[in-house]
C-alpha cells in the first residue's frame, strides 16, 4: 500500500468538505479505524502523530473498507451516504473527484 492513498483520500475530503470517510483498516495483524474529514486524518484507536507529515495510514497498512458519512461525523448517530465500499469502489470516487 503505497502512502498516496493516504494523500488522495485528504485530498478528496478537503474538496468534499460534506463528506466524512471512516476507513478500516488492518496494520500489522491490529484493526483500527481512521476518520478523515476536510483533508486531515486521525485514528480513533490509537495515538495520532502531531506532525501532518506523518501518514496516519502507513504503507504497511491494508484497508478493509471505507464509509462515507454526512459531516459532522456523531459516532452515536452516524448518517451513511455509502457503507462497506471497497479499496477498488472508493478509486472510482476519487476519480471522480480528480484527486
Amino acid at each position: 500500500m503505497s502512502n498516496l492513498i493516504n494523500q488522495r483520500l485528504e485530498q478528496y475530503t478537503a474538496k468534499r468538505p460534506q463528506e466524512v470517510l471512516l476507513v478500516t483498516l488492518e496494520i500489522n495483524g491490529e484493526q483500527d479505524e481512521v476518520a478523515i474529514f476536510r483533508g486531515f486524518s486521525s485514528s480513533l484507536m490509537r495515538p495520532t502523530a502531531f506532525d501532518p507529515d506523518i501518514p496516519v495510514i502507513p504503507q504497511e497498512a491494508s484497508i478493509i473498507s471505507i464509509d462515507r458519512l454526512k459531516s459532522p461525523y456523531n459516532p452515536e448517530s452516524p448518517q451513511y451516504i455509502q457503507q462497506s465500499l471497497s479499496l477498488e469502489e472508493m478509486q472510482s470516487l476519487l476519480a471522480e473527484a480528480n484527486v
